[in-house]
């Protein structure tokens, strides 16, 4: 069984409790303008390309087939429309400057990476999280890695949108120790304007995964602007006390940490000029959580 990813990130504590591994795979379905990893969002492998890396040799626009690529100022220059994401260049790249972004990897390869940290794992209470782009949009090859894993004795975790077929989960969640579960906006309206699909199915797949007894954690992307006002954020503390009031929430304040990855695969950044929330706007929104008796935390 094999996959597609494009990271495996080693100690992290963002991605679930204790230590963890965090394994990215590549696609998803949603298009939020503030996506922190835009290589993940198709299902196959780019190129990224850093100019500051460059050194100008000239090898990656010899070795093009479709002569995608030029040297303008002493950097390759990449012609994103006649690409056609053959990769030779970065296997002809001396300085690293341009990179894949997509592997496809079998379980086997995944599982020799992430069991190197087993013990710092169950130290921790920590494990294995599995997160994109959108981990069910690949639900055999999660499925296979957290059977695995459950077979080594390692803790699985599954960082969804909740944008996928039930199908999906059905397959996953028998295997899964804890769900991590965006809720973006309640509006239905403004979340297909916006991010580009519903919150019912949304809704109602975090009713599917409760209703298999599976840990859950709320997570909210905190975008000004967008979801960050009084009524949404109301509406979502209500949401979230009526279906799952047991689950903690982490409020996760906007920042641009993944805008220079859009420049390196040639794409712009999406999100319009935006300020990082002010530590006053965010308690007053936790204070919607808070209020209604629900374990809120602010992650910065």
């Amino acid at each position: 069984m094999t996959g597609i990813t494009f990271n495996i990130l080693r100690y992290t504590v963002d991605d679930g409790p204790g230590v963890r591994s965090t394994v990215f795979l590549k696609g998803c379905p949603l298009k939020c303008p503030w996506c922190s990893n835009p290589e993940s969002q198709h299902t196959y492998p780019e190129v990224s390309f850093r100019s500051i890396s460059c050194i100008g040799c000239g090898r990656c626009a010899a070795e093009c087939p479709q002569h995608a690529i030029t040297i303008v100022d002493g950097k390759a220059h990449i012609d994103r429309a006649m690409c056609k994401r053959c990769l030779k260049c970065v296997d002809t790249c001396l300085n690293t400057a341009m990179q894949r972004m997509g592997d496809e990897k079998t379980v086997d390869e995944v599982i020799k990476v992430v069991k190197r940290d087993k013990d710092y794992y169950l130290e921790s209470g920590g494990g294995v999280t599995v997160s994109g782009g959108e981990a069910m949009m690949q639900p055999d090859f999660v499925k296979e890695l957290f059977q695995r894993l459950h077979d080594e004795g390692i803790d699985t975790c599954l960082d969804t949108t909740g944008f996928c077929s039930k199908e999906a989960l059905q397959k996953v969640l028998p295997h899964t120790d804890l769900v991590l579960f965006d809720l973006k906006h309640m509006d239905s309206h403004k979340h297909q304007e916006v991010i580009g699909v519903p919150t019912e199915p949304i809704h109602e797949n975090l009713k599917f995964i409760l209703a298999a007894g599976v840990k859950v954690i709320i997570r909210i992307p905190y975008i000004p602007g967008f979801n960050d006002d009084d009524e949404n954020m109301k509406a979502t503390a209500e949401f979230v006390k009526k279906y799952t009031p047991d689950s903690h929430i982490d409020i996760l304040p906007y920042h641009e940490y993944g805008k220079n990855k859009y420049e390196s695969i040639g794409i712009e950044y999406p999100m319009p000029p935006t300020e990082k929330p002010a530590d006053e706007q965010l308690a007053h929104s936790k204070a919607f959580f808070t209020q209604l008796g629900l374990d809120c935390q602010v992650r910065i």
